[in-house]
């Protein structure tokens, strides 16, 4: 064991030690294979029965190929989990308790034999008494983890069947939902001690919950109001309870209050005049300010604190304007009496290995939702309460985080034991999560009320509980009671009252339409007041595919391939979506490109005609930014934290300053959105022009965009009517913003097929890949990946002129053999050649077939 108190400079008399070491994992009931039955397994905690059976050879990498499918086995197997550690004996007066911040899932606790607790729940912790157990020297200590299907499977027994979108029963569980499987993800059904376990013991008193609920005064003072929960070590309901009073302090910014505590609940409320304002990431700072919580054994100041409790907590207002008005019902937040527009995406587990997920990672991932111009991720209800890491990112960054409860697509029985356990996790996150300013929305659900009111599920209650008093009377009296400084919805899709969840004119839609129904271009049949849901399929890029999947040949129809594509229809899907725009190519490695580009025109159209529409649209968030695994997914960025050409799209999409022609009675119409605090003021050139490059209308107009506004500007005729749309286009600039119409769709234009000449030159980080348009050259990318894994390139999806030249900075710490890869038919791409069919080999001879590229230019220059 290891004290989690060595490294703190007071000493407490509270002491928390971690049981992390010397674990070990074995199968002990099911259908266990015979390579496994008898073994005793090293383990890692925290961590997952999976990963310890990888780590000892015992199975494949699931994510690997097709071996997802060999381990449907321990869908049913029993795991035990032991340990033994040494410990002092309990001295008279101590309290000592077995912690587990996260159990996976229905697990049986015994401590030397004496089983000292059950568990039922993945989204909560647990603390077991132990005082009586607990032996001077070695202790034993094993957790026993039932089938979490076969539990599931019980409940539905007892509590009735509700219907769900998936085969499992995961709604008979309180555990995430997509582990036993989702139309991005594997079916794995994790199991093991997935968060901290550690010992506690104190004699006197431990601070049990510290929940800080910061607002701002009208005249600017900021305030904390502190609520805690004292544990006391002698808790016996007798006379020689602990009955003494405590002292707490509670200190923010070098404001200090204190109060003495005779019961068990205080609440201490510290004010800081004049705190800077904590804002979203493009709307000002994001200043954070350390709580220090202590409790004092008396008003003793020499005496050493009995427990100390750390938070970050930031000031700022936070609503979600529903007024009624003309059109409908509105969802617009609004911080610091700022309206926001909410640029974003929704966030899933990003491993269904939980354990994996360090800071770093989270770090890198949120940092690639900001430089992809975001300002919100909403975290789904099929995965978990996020960890704490994932709010301390967010809350530094200044991303807005909206929290859905975890219940999924799905009906919900509310009944017990199902309703305590929903409750105490609640409580739990709740608690947990006041104290960040990142977090400005609780959700009830993901798409249960529209299963309920749109899809036909009802039929099949015969009366039965769904969840519908989860989401408006347990859980909105929950935050009332702890967290009422933040909004609730009770579910997305949500419109009030007795209106269908997804209607357009009143709060949130999810739009599916399109991908499963529908051409893209039909996201502009519905203007939204907030779209909290809407996407569209490709693979992940070329290194990640490859790496995880060694089918030969390799096709859409390969059978790994099909393992990694969850979606019912996926590949109908994507071709269908892509036939209406651009030829569907027979080469797989066509294939790809296209299909990924097909993504990225999909989910760009739809990002920039709700951006359009603000305010009566007040939010696009993208499903989704993350993958769990290496799947064809909506994902912006794919498993192996590698940007699809969705991500450049959608950075576009997202610009602070955005020129987008749209559909405006009847004609194309050029929309101005300035996403900025400053008005935005410069000079339009327009023209319509050859993709050869002859100029056949010119304008040129002023532009005043207001701060966080739109502008239309109506484009004139001889803009807008071409003598040829085969073979022309509208090209709109302004000093920092430009977009492109086209009159056809790229199936129908005369592109040129080889329209680019290219160099590569050695650079500091990497190399420089600078081409060169002869002809227009519609969504050049530098699929960089393809020769060196590593490599990140700064910008794709650039359109090009003739005549107009562009650089791709290529950042990578592989030195290639060969740089002319970087602009070899396979590596730089574009629109142009799928479009115009012309299917050539590439004049470097790599495998697969693409537009022709002069030869590259090879140049190294000094590292600089």
């Amino acid at each position: 064991m290891r004290s989690d108190t060595a490294d703190r400079s007071e000493q407490l008399s509270m002491m928390r030690t971690t049981v992390h070491d010397g674990w070990h994992l074995s199968a002990v009931d099911g259908p266990v294979p015979d390579s496994l039955a008898g073994r005793l397994l090293p383990a890692q905690v925290p961590g997952s029965a999976h990963l310890d059976l990888m780590a000892a050879g015992v199975i494949a990498d699931p994510y690997l190929d097709r071996h997802e499918s060999d381990l449907e086995w321990a869908h049913r197997v029993d795991w035990r989990y032991s340990t033994t550690f040494r410990a002092e004996a309990p001295r008279p007066g101590e309290r000592v308790e077995l912690v587990f911040d996260g159990i996976d899932t229905v697990g049986i606790i015994e401590l030397n034999g004496h089983v000292v607790g059950h568990t039922a729940n993945m989204h909560r912790g647990y603390r077991f008494d132990v005082r009586e157990v607990l032996h001077e020297g070695r202790n034993d200590l094993t957790v026993t983890l039932k089938s979490a299907l076969a539990y599931a499977e019980e409940m539905e027994d007892r509590l009735g069947r509700r219907q769900r979108a998936y085969p499992h029963p995961y709604n008979a569980i309180r555990k995430m939902a997509c582990s036993f499987g989702w139309d991005w993800g594997p079916d794995l059904q994790t199991a093991g001690l997935w968060k901290p376990v550690r010992l506690e013991r104190w004699d006197t008193v431990r601070l049990a919950r510290v929940r800080p609920l910061a607002t701002v005064q009208p005249d600017g003072t900021g305030r904390i109001d502190v609520h805690l929960e004292l544990d006391r070590a002698d808790d016996r309901a007798d006379d020689r309870a602990d009955d003494r009073a405590y002292t707490v302090v509670a200190k923010v910014n070098g404001h200090e209050e204190r109060a003495a505590v005779t019961g068990d609940t205080a609440t201490i409320t510290v004010t800081v005049p004049g705190a800077r304002l904590w804002w979203p990431v493009g709307y000002g700072e994001q200043p954070l300010y350390d709580l220090t919580v202590t409790v004092l054994p008396g008003d003793d100041p020499a005496a050493g604190p009995a427990d100390v409790v750390r938070r970050r907590v930031g000031f700022r207002t936070v609503t979600v304007d529903t007024g009624p008005d003309e059109i409908g019902t509105p969802f617009t937040f609004v911080v610091n009496g700022t309206r926001i527009f909410a640029k974003g995406a929704n966030w899933i587990p990003d491993d269904h290995f939980l354990t994996r997920v360090t800071r770093e990672r989270v770090a890198h991932r949120i940092d690639q939702a900001v430089n992809a111009n975001m300002n919100m991720l909403r975290v789904w209800g099929g995965g978990i309460y996020e960890s704490d890491d994932f709010y301390d990112v967010c809350d530094e960054r200044g991303v807005l985080v909206w929290q859905d409860f975890p219940f999924a697509c799905a009906f919900y029985a509310e009944e017990e034991p199902l309703r305590s356990e929903v409750e105490a996790e609640a409580r739990e996150n709740v608690t947990r999560l006041a104290a960040h300013p990142s977090l400005v929305l609780w959700n009830g659900n993901n798409e249960n009320l529209p299963a309920y009111h749109d899809w036909g599920w009802q039929e099949d209650l015969r009366g039965r509980s769904w969840g519908l008093g989860y989401y408006t009377d347990l859980l909105p009296g929950i935050l009332a009671e702890l967290d009422p400084t933040r909004p609730y919805a009770p579910g997305s899709p949500y419109s009030p009252g007795d209106l269908p969840p997804n209607d357009q004119d009143h709060g949130t839609r999810h739009e599916w339409d399109v991908w499963n129904v529908v051409d893209y271009t039909h996201y502009r049949d519905h203007v939204p007041r907030f779209c909290a849901e809407f996407g569209f399929q490709a693979p992940p890029t070329w290194a990640t595919l490859t790496r995880w999947i060694h089918d030969e040949p390799l096709t859409p129809a390969s059978p790994s391939f099909l393992h990694h594509q969850k979606a019912h229809d996926g590949n109908r899907n994507l071709h269908r979506g892509l036939a209406p725009h651009l030829p569907v190519p027979a080469d797989f490695e066509d294939w790809h490109w296209a299909t990924q580009l097909n993504q990225a025109r999909a989910v760009a159209l739809g990002v920039e005609h709700f951006r359009s529409w603000w305010p009566r649209t007040a939010g696009a968030l993208v499903w989704q930014l993350n993958d769990c695994w290496p799947a064809v997914s909506w994902s912006i960025v794919d498993s192996e934290e590698r940007p699809k050409p969705l991500y450049y799209a959608v950075k576009h999409a997202f610009a602070p300053r955005l020129l987008t022609v749209q559909p405006r009675d009847g004609r194309p119409t050029l929309i101005a959105v300035n996403d900025l605090d400053e008005p935005w003021t410069a000079k339009i050139v327009a023209t319509r022009q050859t993709f050869a490059g002859s100029i056949r209308a010119h304008g040129e107009f002023p532009l005043t965009v207001e701060p966080r506004s739109i502008t239309r500007l109506d484009l004139p005729d001889d803009l807008l009517e071409p003598v040829d749309a085969s073979s022309e286009v509208l090209v709109v600039t302004t000093a920092d913003a430009r977009t492109h119409h086209f009159f056809a769709e790229d199936r129908d234009l005369a592109y040129h097929p080889a329209p680019l000449s290219a160099t590569v030159d050695r650079v500091a980080g990497g190399y420089r890949v600078g081409v060169q348009a002869a002809s227009y050259t519609r969504d050049i990318v530098v699929l960089a990946d393809k020769v060196a894994p590593d490599a990140i390139v700064d910008d794709m999806l650039v359109s090009l002129a003739a005549g107009e030249t562009f650089t791709f900075h290529v950042h990578t710490a592989t030195t290639l053999r060969r740089p002319a890869e970087l602009a070899s038919a396979r590596v730089l791409r574009h629109a142009n050649a799928i479009a115009s069919r012309s299917h050539v080999s590439s004049a470097s001879g790599t495998h697969g077939v693409g537009q022709t590229v002069e030869p590259a230019v090879v140049r190294s220059r000094p590292l600089q």
